[in-house]
């Protein structure tokens, strides 16, 4: 029982990525929106939670207790999300002075160096133990550390359920911490996959960088006027 309890979210992962897949395939900009309005959601919360409180505090003396929990995870949701569509949109800003000086097959062999170290990255903050083979001391990861919270079931410090929702559903009074971390092992699994694609698009010759290295540029030059006027 405890193999299956601790294999399923791989399979959960490893679905979700299939199914981004596909949907893309389908409409790639449908999940573009999709992608996007989960980042402005996240952001507007953010910011609606953190206003509110000001106001709450500064003006009637009283606020909510975990608003900053609340909004520190939001925050993280947010940057987590926000890491795999800055690889899709290939808006990640970047340094590519020194890699542009080498010959084509170099700078292509960097390239996709970039893009390889960033999986990786991606794929052993979700799943360490593969490091063993090559003799380090590395055990778990994301899905390992979310898996242990969603067993032990412990709450958040200050984000409680409402007391009708305890009441009515025989609820903990506090938010399990699972609940909140689920964008940790979910994040990292859009990153990998974002790399992987990135991965194959550069060896393709669909793309050339995993950065956005030019935007600065784009930016000077388009408003290199400007002082004139």
């Amino acid at each position: 029982m405890d193999t299956f309890i601790g294999l399923w979210p791989y399979a959960v992962l490893i679905g979700l990525s299939v199914i981004i897949f596909f949907a893309e395939r389908a409409d790639r900009d449908r999940v573009t929106r999709i992608e996007e309005a989960i980042l402005a959601i996240l952001l507007a919360s953010i910011t609606l939670v953190s206003f509110s409180q000001v106001v709450a505090r500064y003006g009637f003396n009283s606020g909510w207790t975990g608003a900053l929990e609340f909004t520190r995870i939001l925050f993280a949701w947010l940057i987590l999300f926000g890491m795999s569509y800055g690889i899709k949109t290939n808006t990640h800003l970047g340094v590519d002075v020194f890699v542009r000086m080498l010959p084509k097959p170099a700078f292509r062999i960097a390239a996709l160096f970039g893009a390889l170290v960033c999986f990786l990255y991606g794929f052993t903050f979700l799943f360490a133990d593969w490091l063993q083979a090559f003799g380090a001391n590395a055990r778990g990861g994301a899905v390992a550390y979310w898996d242990r919270m969603f067993q032990l079931g412990i709450g958040l410090d200050g984000i409680r359920y409402p007391e009708w929702m305890q009441d009515m559903f025989g609820m903990q009074d506090r938010v399990q911490r699972w609940i909140a971390y689920l964008m940790l092992p979910i994040g990292l699994t859009l990153f990998a996959y974002r790399s992987a694609e990135a991965l194959i698009a550069i060896a393709t010759g669909k793309r050339e960088l995993i950065i956005a290295s030019h935007e600065a540029e784009e930016l000077v030059a388009e408003h290199k006027d400007a002082l004139k006027e």
